[in-house]
């Protein structure tokens, strides 16, 4: 997967907001914070890991779906891709 390994730097920086986050929200509910401000910060972790998820996505899609990629390696990409998908979306 070289493009999760070109794109090391930038992934980790967005896994380690999304760690700050969870921290956060875990910081929240001891705190016996707010109900607006737990959905806020869940909302935040959301949004985060909604985020990282396209990143990754795009460049799979860009690296292992592309037009140079042997036939038979695209199908078997594409079909792990679609279980990534299906597992993520339920």
């Amino acid at each position: 997967m070289a493009h999760t390994i070109h794109g090391k730097k930038a992934l980790l920086t967005r896994v380690r907001r999304i760690k700050g986050q969870a921290e956060a929200l875990e910081k929240a509910l001891d705190n016996e914070n707010e109900c607006s401000a737990v959905l806020q910060q869940i909302a935040a972790i959301r949004g985060a890991v909604n985020g990282l998820m396209n990143e990754v996505l795009e460049g799979y899609i860009r690296e292992h779906l592309s037009a140079d990629a042997p036939v038979e390696q695209r199908e078997e990409d594409l079909e792990k891709l679609v279980g990534v998908l299906r597992s993520y979306l339920k």
